[in-house]
């Protein structure tokens, strides 16, 4: 249950609070961040009902608030960027900014796992969360879950170390089996 609670309804209260804010002009945004694609969380159970649940809720929300919003022409969608190489990730793996894709592609250790190479650094999710924001025509996203991916070629985006990493295509390329080879979606 706390993870429902510090993953979906920290969620809820905040949009409680700020939509009075939002909705007082034309033209608001509500950006959700959650984690997976609506195509993928349709497709796979996350490990127990309440992550299930909570990964799939935010996605939701930003669904259902999208359609609550429209009478006061805001738009609200929600972001998921892929996997993630925060600063907590790097330490968790021991390897840096500098080394992380040497150290994922490198055989001989066992961690990073060699799908760490495909991972994104925090500023392409905060690139996209200004791109979309400063779009005139980001009401086209309403209701909408992306990829930083996506937005990233929408807005011809690149992370800070030039790539344009494909985390949710590469996982279903994996899954399907196909040889999926973590070089392939950078």
């Amino acid at each position: 249950m706390r993870l429902v609670n510090a993953g979906l309804l920290t969620h809820l209260h905040t949009a409680h609070a700020a939509l009075p804010l939002l909705t007082r002009t034309p033209g608001g945004l509500h950006i959700e961040i959650t984690d997976g694609t609506s195509e993928f969380n349709a497709a796979h159970y996350r490990e127990s009902i309440y992550l299930d649940l909570t990964k799939t809720a935010v996605s939701r929300l930003a669904f259902g608030l999208g359609h609550e919003l429209s009478d006061s022409e805001c738009t609200a969608l929600a972001i998921t960027p892929g996997w993630l190489r925060s600063e907590m990730m790097l330490d968790l793996f021991d390897t840096s900014e500098q080394t992380w894709l040497r150290d994922s592609l490198d055989t001989e250790r066992e961690l990073p796992p060699a799908d760490f190479a495909i991972s994104e650094t925090p500023h392409l999710l905060g690139r996209t969360v200004v791109a979309v924001a400063s779009d005139a025509q980001r009401h086209r996203f309403n209701t909408r879950t992306l990829s930083t991916r996506e937005l990233a070629d929408i807005y011809a985006i690149d992370d800070i170390d030039g790539s344009r990493p494909d985390s949710w295509s590469f996982m279903a390329a994996k899954e399907a089996d196909l040889g999926a080879d973590a070089r392939e979606y950078r």
